[in-house]
């Protein structure tokens, strides 16, 4: 009858929240005590509830009870499932207020909006640059580390990232994911496909600030600016 009437007898001390059963007051009482009773038997970790206790073993058993209809791909929540489902339907709920671009996460419209904001609440502590991601901090960390924790088995190469490494790993496979829709020309990069695209489009985005000359790469530009500059980086060890 509470559905009908919206009452909701039961009330927090702390935050005056209501509720319409006693369990889940008990429930939302835990965010204040930080009381986590529901522990892991594998590694100890502890939550709030019950079920997402049982959420959290299928990580150990490798439980995956929802798979799409679509391409059969197994996930351990059914919010997983329903996000995984929009890369099929092209939904995208996510709106941004300030240009109206749509995204399918609310992850992706959070990491979106730094542009409209110029946020970058993620400083390095060893040269105080800033950053608007913590992915994108921890990349720059390396540079300080030196650390390369990705190794490539083929070959022994290091690398900063599992991303870079996946993308060395095609230089072994051959696998050339990105193809051009105007030519089918394939690539082992979405950069590289990017750039490529440009000879298609006549798009050249890197403009000399000297001569308003535009080029289609960067490091076209670069080397264009030596006109300017007079730099000559490469000397013959023969004559200097």
């Amino acid at each position: 009858m509470m559905t009908h009437t919206s009452e909701k007898p039961f009330s927090c001390s702390q935050c005056g929240k209501c509720f319409t059963q006693k369990r889940n007051l008990k429930i939302h009482e835990r965010c204040h005590t930080g009381e986590k009773p529901f522990s892991c038997s594998q590694c100890g970790k502890c939550f709030t509830q019950r079920g997402t206790l049982n959420v959290h073993m299928r990580c150990h058993t490798g439980e995956k009870p929802f798979s799409c209809s679509d391409c059969g791909k197994g996930f351990t929540t059914n919010g997983d499932l329903k996000r995984h489902m929009r890369c099929h339907t092209g939904e995208k709920p996510f709106s941004c207020s300030e240009c109206g671009k749509y995204f399918p996460l609310s992850g992706h419209l959070k990491r979106h909006m730094i542009i409209h904001t110029g946020e970058k609440p993620f400083s390095c502590l060893q040269c105080g640059k800033c950053f608007p991601l913590s992915g994108h901090l921890k990349r720059h960390m390396i540079i300080h580390t030196g650390e390369k924790p990705f190794s490539c088995l083929q070959c022994g190469k290091c690398l900063t990232s599992n991303g870079a490494l996946k993308t060395h790993m095609r230089c072994h496979t051959g696998e050339k994911p990105f193809s051009c829709s105007d030519c089918g020309k394939c690539f082992t990069t979405n950069g590289a496909l990017k750039n490529h695209m440009r000879c298609h489009t006549g798009e050249k985005p890197f403009s000399c600030s000297d001569c308003s000359k535009c080029f289609t790469r960067s490091n076209n530009l670069k080397k264009h600016m030596r006109v300017h500059t007079g730099e000559k980086s490469f000397s013959c060890s023969q004559c200097g």
